[in-house]
């Protein structure tokens, strides 16, 4: 009788919606095994810890209160008297620094498998808008607690962004709200966080998917030139499916454990008439960029130091968002391509330069 029920609802919605397309397109998806095959579940990774963020965000939302003489009270409020309130903000918390940190760890798998080669150059230049945002998501969230670090911090990467040329000063007023960093920034970037980050996201995410989805598991050079019977797949569902979703447990285990045993502390609340206290540094996905600017000279020549790296920086990233439409040529039997140099060149970098900032 249930299967009758469940065949005449199907049939339903078939007829309307033609879900049987969607089901034959699931049976029929396959994800090639090979020894890269781990990094398939990188993108899935990211994309479970931007759910993570949402779900947590919305519970936060209830009781935070956005302002300069309420935002600090209301997450001390959410951590000593919410039930649980303190678990969820450890949660939010770290999920959002391991989204950025897979993030990162997807983009890296994409470049040294050339993943982002012809047709999915716009898989690739959508990914890295994805990243920005979430990078940015991490920038506009840090100053919410309105705690002392987060206040200068703040302070100090829109001081960085002024030195934009030509519109720096524009971009400062407008994170601002101002001249300094005040409530209204609070309130800026509180509306940023919660209203058009989150917006311009989801409409770039089912941008990113739709093309993932469309195109298919991407297959290495290696394994595309082997025969076809010696190529291997794994179903998408249930085999790859079930494997992912095992992958999310142990991640969401791993947050848990971060969060009861490395809680995010609150810190004392914001004094904008107090002086910057001491070693005052962004938080980790930022530090390559600032200790960065920190080694380069005040003038290089007639250029102010930080406005050449802060030039350099931009122009790094616009190359490397549009890398595959750069045209490379090498040897195809070389074991040594000049985009895997560059790739751990970049990545060498970041690790460096980061580890120093940490450092000094």
């Amino acid at each position: 009788m249930f299967k009758n029920f469940s065949a005449k609802i199907e049939q339903w919605l078939d007829t309307r919606y033609e879900i049987s397309k969607v089901k034959n397109f699931i049976k029929h998806k396959k994800v090639p095994v090979h020894k890269f095959s781990l990094f398939y579940y990188l993108g899935g990774l990211t994309l479970f810890l931007f759910i993570v963020q949402v779900i947590t965000g919305i519970l936060l939302l209830m009781y935070y209160k956005p302002g300069e003489d309420s935002a600090f009270e209301s997450v001390q409020f959410i951590i000593t008297e919410v039930n649980f309130g303190w678990l969820i903000r450890n949660i939010h918390s770290w999920s959002a620094n391991l989204m950025i940190f897979f993030a990162f760890a997807h983009m890296f798998s994409v470049f040294f498998t050339r993943a982002y080669k012809k047709p999915r150059e716009l898989t690739w230049v959508s990914g890295m808008i994805l990243l920005a945002l979430a990078m940015f998501f991490g920038f506009s969230g840090y100053l919410l607690p309105w705690n002392e670090l987060a206040f200068f911090a703040t302070k100090v990467g829109t001081d960085i962004a002024s030195v934009v040329p030509f519109i720096g000063d524009s971009i400062k007023e407008v994170l601002r709200g101002g001249e300094d960093v005040t409530g209204a920034t609070l309130s800026r970037f509180y509306g940023i966080h919660v209203a058009i980050l989150p917006l311009i996201t989801t409409i770039f995410l089912v941008i990113h998917l739709f093309f993932v989805q469309k195109q298919g598991m991407h297959e290495p050079e290696s394994f595309e030139k082997l025969p076809e019977e010696k190529k291997l797949y794994t179903p998408f569902f249930p085999n790859f499916a079930l494997k992912d979703a095992l992958l999310w447990i142990i991640i969401f285990n791993v947050i848990i454990f971060l969060a009861l045993i490395f809680p995010w502390e609150l810190g004392v609340k914001a004094d904008p008439f107090a002086s910057a206290p001491a070693g005052i540094k962004p938080e980790w996905y930022f530090m390559f960029m600032f200790q960065t600017l920190k080694f380069i000279p005040s003038h290089v020549l007639f250029i102010e130091g930080e406005v050449l790296g802060i030039m350099a920086f931009g122009l790094a990233i616009l190359i490397w968002i549009f890398i595959p439409f750069i045209k490379v040529k090498e040897k195809p039997n070389s074991k040594i391509q000049i985009m895997t140099i560059v790739g751990f060149i970049v990545a060498s970098f970041i690790i460096i330069m980061t580890i120093l900032g940490y450092m000094f």
